[in-house]
């Protein structure tokens, strides 16, 4: 949610030379629909279950980096999943930090309230301590620079082992 899962994960995936797919992009393309509209016509438990199915696939390839949904650490099946299968990196960010990057955008359904901040605040509550026991590894997200930050992750022996791990392409 606005912590830069989607820019860290793209340059990243480059780093690794992995594939990238971002889990709420490829749910509206899958859908599509954009996934404020998923949650208006269908409503949360609905999105979800398509989320977790759409977890499900994804964390059984190798050679991917995946950017997740803020919520999808919502469900303990999702943890797991994400957990048991890959390396999941934490990109930390405060409520300050998300207010000022999801400002003014409107494709956010849970974000769409009177009061943003509160609310960004309210859902760091719920999902940070979620977000800190799915993850392997707990960045706090770079506030000006995203490549600094992917260096350090490519820097770290965790990271350079699944890497190593995966093989070159096409293995």
């Amino acid at each position: 949610m606005g912590a830069g899962k989607s820019t860290v994960g793209r340059l990243l995936a480059v780093g690794c030379g992995f594939d990238f797919i971002d889990s709420d992009r490829e749910l509206e393309l899958r859908a599509g629909a954009s996934i404020a509209h998923m949650f208006e016509v269908e409503g949360e438990p609905a999105f979800r279950q398509r989320e977790s199915q759409l977890l499900d696939e994804l964390t059984g390839r190798s050679r991917l980096v995946l950017a997740t949904g803020g919520g999808a650490v919502l469900s303990e099946h999702n943890r797991t999943l994400l957990r048991s299968r890959g390396l999941v990196i934490y990109l930390q960010a405060s409520s300050e930090e998300i207010a000022r990057r999801t400002r003014g955008d409107v494709s956010r359904p849970l974000l769409q309230v009177e009061d943003r901040r509160a609310r960004i605040e309210q859902l760091l509550a719920q999902r940070g301590p979620l977000y800190r026991q799915t993850a392997h590894l707990v960045f706090r997200s770079a506030v000006a620079n995203p490549r600094r930050l992917v260096a350090r992750l490519l820097a770290h022996p965790q990271v350079a082992e699944v890497i190593a791990s995966q093989g070159p392409p096409g293995s």
